[in-house]
């Protein structure tokens, strides 16, 4: 089955929210940042999960958090029983890095971005396992 609607067939409904789940999961890490939180998997296998780790680690190495939340607006590029394509431009303008002092980490501003993520079924549970994010301003 191929769709690409922002209101997916009910079926495939659990999907969109493990796609979400997985960003406010590394919106609540990132605050810390914590690479090690057992929150980590909940949403997240295979390179989204990798590509969470990563980013937490190299946040932490540059004492860095993260404020705010991302806002995703994801629609359904493809879907099958096991396996979802998800298209999204998501909304990063209030999702910003902070020194540890308080300071913007630079003067970027916030903006939006492309994101590109495939969600599978896993062991009955739908977790996001690829995820690529755009540059900034890609959407």
């Amino acid at each position: 089955m191929t769709t690409s609607s922002r209101t997916p067939d009910a079926k495939y409904a659990q999907a969109l929210t493990a796609y979400r789940s997985w960003w406010r999961d590394l919106a609540a890490v990132s605050a810390t940042p914590a690479p090690n939180s057992p929150r980590l998997d909940d949403h997240a296998v295979g390179g989204a999960l990798e590509l969470l780790k990563h980013g937490l680690t190299t946040a932490q190495k540059q004492q860095v958090v993260t404020r705010g939340a991302p806002r995703p607006d994801p629609g359904i590029a493809s879907a099958s029983p096991d396996k979802v394509v998800i298209r999204d431009c998501v909304d990063g303008t209030d999702w910003l890095q902070y020194k540890r002092n308080g300071e913007l980490k630079n003067d970027v501003p916030g903006s939006h971005f492309k994101a590109d993520a495939t969600v599978r079924r896993v062991d009955g549970m739908w977790k996001v396992s690829d995820l690529y994010m755009h540059e900034a301003g890609s959407c």
